[in-house]
């Protein structure tokens, strides 16, 4: 049983980090058949373990590049619900990405993507702030991302001349 566990952690976070491996090398990685690792990937799927698929994206390479912002959020649990209720509200609007409990100085992180910084203002100051519940918000802007999900995202390109002082 041991075993079995070792080898779907193994698996999970091999695909984590790359989820474009074929069944034939995760097999050979984790030293077993293509049909165990469809089998294990079909099962992580039906649990909800595994629940999609991404590609990690250099935003500062794409054209017309979308605005991203983390918004902290302090807010009043409900009774009998804690802070689900809300979130699931939360989770609800297209600008929104992610939305986190957080222990600490607030309760939800709600990251968000808009077009420009006015569109993520709009969002947070008509549809986020105006929810019952919140107490508070704080906006702060992504100004440049360095690594995703365990990926480094190289954003410049190397100067490979050498630098000489005259």
């Amino acid at each position: 049983m041991k075993g079995l566990i070792k080898m779907k952690n193994k698996l999970i976070s091999l695909l984590r980090q790359n989820a474009r491996l074929s069944n034939e090398q995760l097999a050979v990685m984790l030293g077993t058949t293509e049909a165990q690792i469809a089998a294990e990937i079909r099962s992580l799927e039906e649990q909800g373990v595994i629940m999609g698929y991404s590609a990690i994206v250099n935003e500062e390479k794409i054209e017309g590049e979308k605005v991203t912002a983390i918004i902290e959020l302090r807010v009043t649990p409900q009774k009998d619900c804690g802070f689900d209720e809300i979130a699931k509200i939360i989770t609800q609007y297209e600008e929104v990405e992610r939305v986190s409990l957080m222990a600490g100085a607030y309760d939800l992180e709600v990251t968000v993507k808009g077009d420009n910084v006015k569109d993520i203002a709009m969002f947070v100051y008509q549809k986020l702030a105006t929810l019952s519940g919140v107490l508070s918000t704080a906006t702060h802007f992504v100004l440049k991302t360095y690594k995703e999900k365990g990926i480094f995202i190289e954003t410049e390109e190397k100067d490979e001349r050498e630098f000489l002082i005259p």
